[in-house]
């Protein structure tokens, strides 16, 4: 298929995003340029494919800068006066402070779009890119007033190629609306992790999915982290102003329980946590709910493809799904969801083929 992105593309920046896109732009044909204050980082990037080094006759018709926030603004100005006939995007998840950066130095910045791609992993680095990281995902686009029509449809061709979902959000718009959906979950997620420390070994042999799934993005990167948080700082400390009014509100009521109140208060932070999470969007962006079961799994070559198969054999689609390995016997547990008027025929034909349904 020819892509729609024009050639070439300058990626600035080959960590985990830059490398991804240009990973996942090459995969459609586009040539792409890269460069990086780091050369290992760079010949890194290079061997895996993502794209070739940017040389003195090359002229990028888009450039993409990938670094760090804290050198974001920095780059797209040096970027926009090196090629005066590129249009620029940055992928910073923070995006009010680069924008008042780049307007501030003066430079002309009609020609800059900026935006952030809603994906990532805990690890970074080229080694960690992958050419479909941004399949599916949200990409969000903060024109500002003298971006050209120009320079924004450069980018949506590129979030096209790459099979994203362009969303078009004002700077300001778009960081307080991270705080909520990415900065505060990484700052909690965090914090929880570290209680763990406190935890005897004992206690951590116990873990289940839930310890997993709330911090499992504590893995992240440290460095990057501070400098996200520290550029988007009033958002975020709003949210977790908030956050922490309800905590020691949960904790006021724990500390005394019988006390008239105490346990209405916790069970009304419980039905609003409910809602919070129904209002997150459920499969293909639509808010829908899906009823789960549990099934054993033996842990061997070709059981978890079997049990897909014979869901499938029934006619059963699989909305979604989420492993969890016993650290005691070799099994799995396959938390499976389907529609909610599937859920009894799915159980009944599992069983009928002598699966183990755990709950």
């Amino acid at each position: 298929m020819t892509p729609r992105t024009k050639s070439p593309v300058l990626v600035v920046g080959t960590g985990l995003l830059g490398a991804s896109i240009g990973l996942a732009l090459r995969a459609r044909g586009v040539d792409v340029l890269l460069t990086d204050i780091s050369t290992s980082s760079c010949a890194l990037a290079i061997d895996y494919g993502a794209g070739r080094a940017l040389e003195d006759v090359d002229e990028p018709a888009l450039v993409v800068v990938a670094v760090p926030p804290e050198f974001t603004a920095a780059v797209v100005v040096e970027q926009l006066e090196a090629w005066p006939s590129a249009f620029v995007t940055d992928v910073a998840s923070v995006k009010k402070s680069i924008l008042d950066d780049i307007v501030a130095s003066g430079v002309d910045a009609s020609r800059y779009v900026g935006s952030h791609p809603m994906a990532g992993r805990e690890r970074g680095g080229a080694m960690s890119a992958r050419a479909d990281l941004f399949v599916g995902r949200p990409w969000v686009v903060a024109a500002h007033e003298t971006s050209l029509d120009e320079a924004v449809n450069a980018l949506e061709r590129v979030i096209l190629d790459v099979e994203s979902v362009p969303v078009h959000v004002a700077a300001a718009d778009h960081d307080r609306a991270v705080a909520y959906v990415s900065h505060v979950p990484q700052v909690v997620s965090t914090l929880l992790a570290k209680q763990l420390l406190g935890a005897s070994q004992r206690a951590i042999e116990l873990a289940g999915q839930g310890v997993r799934d709330t911090t499992r993005i504590a893995a992240s990167d440290s460095e990057l982290w501070l400098q996200v948080l520290s550029a988007n700082a009033t958002p975020v400390v709003g949210v977790l102003r908030d956050l922490q009014a309800d905590l020691a509100s949960v904790i006021a009521s724990l500390d005394n329980i019988e006390a008239p109140g105490s346990r209405k208060l916790i069970a009304d932070q419980f039905v609003a946590g409910n809602r919070g999470v129904a209002r997150l969007p459920g499969k293909h962006g639509v808010e829908t709910r899906f009823s789960s079961i549990v099934v054993m799994v033996d842990d061997r070559p070709g059981e978890l493809a079997r049990l897909f198969a014979e869901i499938g054999e029934v006619g059963i689609n699989i909305e979604d799904l989420r492993l969890e390995h016993s650290p005691e016997a070799p099994i799995g547990l396959a938390e499976i969801w389907v529609g909610p008027e599937q859920l009894e025929t799915l159980m009944a034909e599992l069983e009928a083929r002598k699966w183990r349904i755990v709950s």
